[in-house]
């Protein structure tokens, strides 16, 4: 590698290449034996050579150049500024065409008949044009009110998937760009584009409403094709295009895809032309969907005649690919699940949506396709599925298992984190987690890849500090943060998800807006931020969400001081004056889906669905007021960050006020909380809110609560990612072991035991009796692989450090994990970890990459320091009381 810098980067999405906006932020990386304290970086800007510039830093340098113009080719690279120091590879990039220089109309099928939703077609609308000259280089820039893909005679524009994405349209659009110059050809060519309603005008959520965005299809596009003689050609969507029906009769994200390829060719339309409102086009900072593996089936078996079900071995979102459709009329129905039953057929009714007191939405993802001529391939990518299994069912022809395939389609987040050690559960958890994850980062964070699809704030909330240690998910966030604040209604409150297809902001008589606003999820505002810019160092997405997370958290501190739980009232009409920081008289979630309890006949208790209006009326203040403790402390942090002295002192003494508050209201004098359940002892751990003296106190009464529960966890939604650090960080690490480890339900590892290829939704997703419950695909119960990162391998970065230039190696063997292994991509290089158990001896090995400052901590409480480069050291191994075998 030498001295020179690489892993250079722009903070950019794009497909086949970066695509940017007039001024990018550089990053780049250098090697752990070399320092700096000034780099170079030079550019060529469309071949032609900029001057050189000088800077200090090398994490999200603003672009230092005068601000680029749309479709200008960039390339730069650095170096150590020092006359005789190795430059970097040159590293490229492209600006998209920007909003202000699109010439394009928009244009619009013209649609048959008002289908209803999820019953809709696609439309294909199309242009042909002359090719008269040597091509040298061709770019299609596409967009869409719906989702599209695009082909030039025949081959498709890109890798992308589901462009251009979940977004929330009435304010945020982005368009993608292809390099198109292979699929040119000289004489007439055809350039196509496939719509349909995708999120723009699809089904949103369990009860799959329609979504609230537009009425109306759209898409715009243009060409730009450079010649070899220098001359340019441009082809844009104009009133020329024609619009025909597809052969897919059918397109929806939820429902599923039908493609019929013996539809009778319908003569073409004239696009009706700027009938759609749009906001100004812009270009993602995210990845882009793609597919990123085709498994094959692990099995095939006819379950019946003419019935097949194939199972992948792996829960994913995605699609199945059919390259064998049979003789031509043969009709396909291709059903998606996660589940099969004890027959081994295809089961979804754990997946049906119930609302007290109404029918129950039936679950189903089905595609189907109907064969036209020979070597035609179904891949319905107009639709994805959250599934392990697939039902096919085909009228009359067998089936070709070698011809079927899963096509596992998400972000293409690059990788972060690797863990693995010597317990193969824990390896099997920590796969099956990212899994999990990864099935719901399908362009935004959803909650599960099935029966919702929805980006639901407190799922990323508890889970964004997991995320950045398995992903890179920088872009990702700020792509879905935007989204975020779009959503954000007038008084300041945080939607319940993003992009909110319903349209809340717009709705507010609607009963979800009365749910609308809740602790830990509109919280997500100021978690998410801190997390990133703790995580890259980025202060840029800080400054972008300030606005919006100080409405956030003003709004909900004026709720506290105008609102009271009707209970409080009704015991004490004249509130305490510390009550106008509690925050228990609008409504929340609560620590949401804690372990059910059973009732005599051994059914699980669902408080929801059982009792739903005591349940909506239950005090969750205890909840509501810590989070608003946690986010005021926040906010007061990022202001210093930020140079707002004036609001860093504000929310100081806010979060001051909240935190007393809550201890008065919340905390006995024994140091037990009112609650007196787990949660609300792991979230004042956590969060702080606990006075020295009552720490202690309340470790000794969440361990009692443990072991009351036969060392089972009893905490949910919000508190379950903190549980097992609070333990260790209190020295009790043998009782996070026991959990951890714990092979009885509620636990990870009965999930494992079950055979679960995602962390389920429900503790017993899988019964004993082989029944599913809920979502098996809900990620938000995987931050337990932080614990797995952080305390079992003992890679964390120091309190109060930034980008990681601080870190903290201190490894926590357990029972049955005599080693541990695993790394993490940081902006300033990897860092490697590795320790050993040697009889009563532990040994570390790590590799710490520039700038960075490492402080490592041995089980014995002996401890070292060092910086980049490598480092070796071995100390006795004291363990806290937990009994670790020899290794063999």
């Amino acid at each position: 590698m030498g001295e020179a810098p690489y892993d250079l980067i722009v903070d950019s999405g794009g497909d086949q290449f970066s695509v940017t906006g007039p001024a990018p932020r550089l990053s780049w990386k250098i090697p752990a034996d070399v320092a700096a304290t000034a780099y170079e970086l030079e550019a060529t800007v469309d071949g032609v050579a900029q001057p050189t510039s000088t800077t200090a830093t090398r994490l999200h340098v603003s672009w230092p150049w005068q601000e680029l113009r749309s479709r200008q080719r960039v390339t730069w690279r650095v170096r150590i500024a020092e006359e005789t120091a190795e430059w970097s590879a040159w590293s490229a990039f492209e600006t998209g065409l920007l909003d202000g220089d699109w010439t394009a109309s928009w244009i619009s099928p013209v649609e048959q008949e008002d289908k209803p939703y999820g019953q809709r077609p696609a439309h294909v609308l199309a242009t042909e044009f002359m090719m008269d000259a040597e091509v040298k280089t061709a770019r299609l820039y596409a967009t869409a009110l719906g989702v599209y893909t695009a082909a030039i005679n025949g081959e498709r524009a890109g890798t992308a998937e589901l462009s251009p994405g979940s977004t929330s349209y009435d304010h945020t659009l982005y368009a993608q760009a292809s390099d198109v110059t292979s699929s040119l050809a000289p004489g007439l060519n055809r350039l196509a584009i496939e719509l349909s309603d995708g999120w723009y005008r699809g089904q949103v959520g369990a009860f799959h409403y329609p979504a609230d965005w537009g009425t109306t299809l759209g898409a715009r596009a243009e060409l730009h094709i450079e010649r070899a003689d220098g001359s340019h050609q441009i082809i844009v969507t104009d009133g020329d295009w024609t619009s025909t029906p597809s052969t897919t009769t059918r397109a929806d994200l939820m429902d599923g895809q039908t493609v019929d390829f013996t539809a009778p060719a319908a003569p073409p339309s004239k696009v009706q032309l700027n009938v759609v409102d749009s906001p100004a086009i812009d270009w993602s900072p995210a990845p882009p969907v793609r597919v990123i593996e085709a498994r094959a089936a692990k099995s095939v078996n006819e379950v019946r005649p003419g019935v097949w079900i194939a199972d992948f071995g792996q829960n994913a979102s995605g699609w199945i690919r059919l390259e064998d459709l049979g003789p031509e009329g043969t009709h396909t129905v291709i059903e998606y699940g996660e589940h099969v039953d004890s027959d081994g057929d295809l089961s979804t009714s754990h997946l049906d949506s119930h609302r007290p007191g109404e029918p129950a939405r039936i679950f189903s993802q089905r595609d189907e396709v109907t064969a036209g001529a020979p070597g035609q391939v179904f891949e319905p990518r107009h639709t994805v599925h959250g599934f392990q299994y697939a039902r096919i069912s085909r009228n009359g022809a067998g089936l070709d298992p070698s011809k079927l395939s899963m096509q596992i389609v998400h972000s293409d987040l690059p990788s972060t984190g690797e863990f693995a050690c010597s317990n193969e559960d824990l390896n099997q958890l920590h796969r099956i987690g990212q899994w999990s994850f990864l099935g719901n980062a399908v362009d935004v964070p959803t909650d599960c890849p099935t029966r919702e699809r929805l980006a639901w704030s407190g799922d990323y909330q508890v889970f964004i500090s997991t995320a950045t240690r398995l992903r890179d998910v920088l872009g990702f966030s700020r792509k879905w943060l935007r989204s975020v604040r779009d959503d954000q209604l007038a008084d300041g409150r945080i939607t319940n998800f993003s992009p909110d297809g319903r349209g809340i902001k717009n709705n507010l008589d609607d009963q979800f807006a009365m749910m609308t606003g809740s602790a830990g999820w509109g919280d997500a505002i100021v978690t998410v931020p801190w997390e990133l810019y703790e995580a890259y160092g980025d202060e840029a997405v800080l400054a972008e969400n300030w606005d919006s997370m100080l409405r956030w958290v003003r709004w909900a501190l004026e709720m506290a001081r105008t609102t009271r739980h009707h209970a409080r009232a009704k015991a004490s009409p004249e509130p305490e004056p510390y009550e106008q920081y509690l925050w228990d008289g609008t409504f929340h979630w609560g620590e949401w889906t804690e372990p059910k309890e059973r009732d005599a006949n051994g059914r699980l208790i669902d408080p929801v669905q059982d009792n739903p209006m005591a349940w909506f009326m239950e005090d969750k203040g205890e909840v509501g007021t810590a989070y608003l403790y946690r986010s005021a402390a926040t906010i007061a942090r990022i202001a210093r960050v930020l140079g707002r002295s004036a609001e860093a002192t504000e929310f100081e003494e806010v979060s001051d006020a909240v935190r007393d508050a809550w201890r008065a209201a919340y905390l006995r004098p024994d140091g037990t909380t009112n609650a007196d359940t787990q949660a609300s002892y792991v979230r004042a751990l956590a969060f702080g809110l606990l006075p020295g003296q009552s720490r202690e106190g309340a470790v000794d009464r969440l361990v009692e609560l443990i072991r009351s529960a036969d060392t089972h966890l009893g905490t949910g939604f919000l508190s379950t990612g903190y549980l097992l650090p609070v333990l260790v960080e209190a020295g009790r690490a043998d009782v996070a072991y026991e959990l951890l480890l714990q092979r009885t339900a509620p636990s990870w590892l009965y999930m494992v035991d079950k055979g679960a290829t995602t962390i389920w939704e429900s503790w017993e997703g899988i019964d004993n009796n082989g029944d599913a419950h809920d979502s098996l695909n809900h990620y938000s119960k995987a931050t337990v692989l932080r614990f797995l990162h952080e305390h079992t391998l003992g890679l964390r970065q120091a309190e109060g450090s930034v980008a990681w230039h601080s870190i903290v190696i201190a490894p926590t063997p357990g029972p049955s994990v005599t080693w541990a292994r695993g790394s993490h991509e940081t902006p300033n290089g990897t860092i490697s970890v590795y320790w050993q158990l040697d009889s009563d001896e532990l040994r570390i090995d790590a590799d710490i990459p520039a700038e960075t400052t490492a402080r490592i901590i041995f089980p014995d409480g002996s401890e070292y320091t060092a910086g980049p480069g490598r480092f070796r050291a071995a100390a006795p191994a004291a363990l806290h009381g937990i009994s670790v075998p020899s290794p063999a």
